[in-house]
């Protein structure tokens, strides 16, 4: 016992040693990057973006990220930081390093946008490419790519410019093999998220929605890369499933301007340090915005959802992956409510959707924003739909990129049988129930007699809500919302053809209707406050140290009862007791495991 004691005093003072050192690099690297100043900056400089490195829709919350040699940007600093670069006399031009980037469309159309802007302020903007998708799908990259002046690829290199593909599993076959057998309904036939486990192949509908997103993705595409690099949009498009094509043959198709290395590359646009006042020197883009003064001016909230939507507060902390706590936005709208400094709101929203009730509430919050005459403006990013197009139908105004996937008004649920999956195995299973339908939501058995009419009606009546809530807020009739719905997904651009969203564009065009409906002259400065409060690094840290011991019994219970492994086949069905408002993982390559 006395040795045991021993043990347990050693890991708890090295605990304690461990945390004040967190703490403390905490401290010290919220104070150390709080230190930079415009003053610090060189005289001439040229801006790199490492467009390989992960971009965020927020800032960290990872109080230990600064320390990460792992290079990340948050998207909306980014665009900020090329925006003012354009008219600072200090940058002379901006580099960009690529091979493969993990952008979603929407986001890639948002920098495309920025480095228009850039180049159109008469500045030189050059890309170094040691590959463009490199034995891979390099459609997207090279889309990102073109924005730029100059492309550079090293001779090396090639540019897989292999065009657009989407496609899916479907495990249908698997279930039957292990006796599962899946009830999943939806509303209404291109609500494709249950397909994956009640078809073998693309039914007809998803078909033809996914075949309209490949259309109008391919049709952005090819106009934006015709339009930059000055070929014919035919040749473009004929290019675009070609590849991969090699150094040389990218050269010869004018799909790149130079073929070389880095350091050639990089004198190009810097100089080469013979002569010295004409010699840039480089400047990280992040290391750049963190010098800009903030804009002073009315205060417009920010309120950020990113990831899938669920009832609960959002995680936030050590290394966690973004989500979207329906109370924490629901409190952040409720604040900004009550803020008399806030003039409106801008929502910023990158979701897939989750749970209808979840989404419902936000909803709401936003309906007694306007009330309150605070206007609120929605701006979508790579994804918007299903729960994700739900919290944001009824603002007064939506902006989406081109390729942003927005729409998905529809509702699936259900869940998996495994009574025949367990005989197989040898276990059996006995219960004792009151009530028709307590058994309803077992997976050990079939619905119970009954239990199917009232998912209908639970299907039915949400469906109702979505398509009349956002026939209200979009005010279209309900008939005409009816064809829109029906579970389908549309792109920016034909959501803002049917009327589902008012404006293409990203963070600029979000916060030029911020400041048309506030009555703002145009251009002029917004104080952008987030709402929630960011956590100071320290804070965060003391959140983790009151929650250890909790969080330690707690995985302790999580290994004592392990859920059955068949969960890990519905990945889309979570919650399986509840009406989901989701679509499918979709991204422009489509290559998904």
């Amino acid at each position: 016992m006395r040795r045991l004691g021993r043990i347990l005093i050693t890991l708890l003072a090295f605990t304690g040693l461990l945390t004040l050192s967190v703490l403390g690099l905490g401290i010290w690297a919220s104070l150390h990057f709080a230190d930079k100043a415009e003053s610090d900056l060189p005289k001439r400089a040229v801006l790199s973006l490492d467009l390989e490195a992960h971009f965020h829709e927020t800032a960290s919350g990872d109080p230990l990220a600064a320390f990460s040699s792992e290079r990340s940007y948050t998207l909306r600093s980014v665009v900020e930081a090329i925006d003012h670069a354009s008219s600072d006399p200090r940058v002379v031009g901006l580099y960009a390093t690529m091979g493969h980037s993990t952008l979603g469309l929407a986001a890639v159309q948002e920098i495309r946008d920025a480095v228009s802007r850039f180049r159109a302020a008469g500045k030189p903007a050059l890309l170094f490419a040691e590959t463009i998708g490199e034995t891979g799908a390099g459609t997207l990259d090279y889309y990102l790519a073109s924005a730029f002046g100059q492309i550079w690829l090293q001779p090396s290199g090639d540019l897989a410019m292999t065009g657009l593909m989407i496609e899916s599993p479907f495990i249908r076959g698997t279930l039957d093999l292990l006796g599962i057998k899946a009830q999943f309904s939806a509303r209404h036939e291109y609500k494709s998220a249950i397909d994956m486990f009640n078809e073998r192949g693309f039914t007809g509908p998803n078909r033809e929605n996914l075949g309209r997103l490949l259309d109008s993705w391919s049709e952005q595409m090819a106009s934006g890369i015709s339009a930059v690099r000055a070929l014919p949009a035919d040749k473009v498009k004929a290019l675009m499933g070609q590849g991969p094509f090699l150094a040389s043959e990218a050269l010869a198709a004018g799909l790149v301007d130079r073929v070389g290395y880095r350091d050639a590359a990089w004198k190009a646009i810097a100089g080469d340090g013979k002569d010295k006042a004409l010699t840039a020197e480089e400047l990280d883009v992040a290391d750049y915005a963190a010098t800009l003064p903030e804009p002073k001016g009315p205060v417009v909230a920010l309120i950020s959802g990113t990831g899938a939507i669920h009832r609960g507060e959002s995680g936030h902390g050590f290394g966690s992956e973004a989500d979207f706590g329906a109370k924490t936005i629901a409190e952040a709208l409720r604040d900004a409510i009550d803020d008399d400094a806030v003039r409106a709101i801008l929502f910023r929203v990158d979701s897939p959707g989750g749970s209808y009730t979840a989404s419902d509430t936000i909803w709401r919050e936003v309906q007694r924003a306007r009330e309150a005459g605070k206007p609120v403006v929605v701006s979508m990013g790579n994804v918007a739909a299903s729960g994700g197009y739900f919290v944001g139908m009824g603002a007064d105004r939506i902006v989406a990129q081109p390729g942003t996937i927005t729409g998905s008004i529809g509702v699936f649920t259900g869940k998996v049988v495994l009574e025949e999956f367990w005989a197989k195995l040898g276990v059996n299973w006995d219960e004792m129930h009151r009530g028709d339908n307590a058994t309803m939501w077992s997976s050990n058995r079939a619905f119970p007699p009954g239990a199917q009419a009232r998912i209908d009606a639970l299907l039915d009546h949400i469906y109702g809500d979505f398509t009349g809530k956002a026939s209200e807020g979009r005010r279209i009739s309900v008939a005409a919302m009816d064809k829109l719905a029906r579970g389908r997904v549309w792109t920016g651009a034909d959501a803002k053809t049917s009327g589902l969203v008012d404006v293409l564009g990203g963070w600029r065009e979000a916060l030029a209707a911020v400041r048309e409906l506030t009555g703002l002259k145009p251009g002029q400065e917004v104080e952008l406050v987030e709402f929630p409060r960011p956590k100071k690094p320290w804070e965060l840290v003391a959140e983790a140290l009151a929650g250890s011991q909790t969080g330690m019994a707690s995985g302790l219970r999580t290994l004592a009862r392990l859920e059955p492994v068949v969960k890990h086949l519905a990945p889309l069905a979570e919650p399986v007791s509840g009406a989901t408002l989701r679509m499918p993982p979709l991204d422009v390559t489509g290559t998904r495991p």
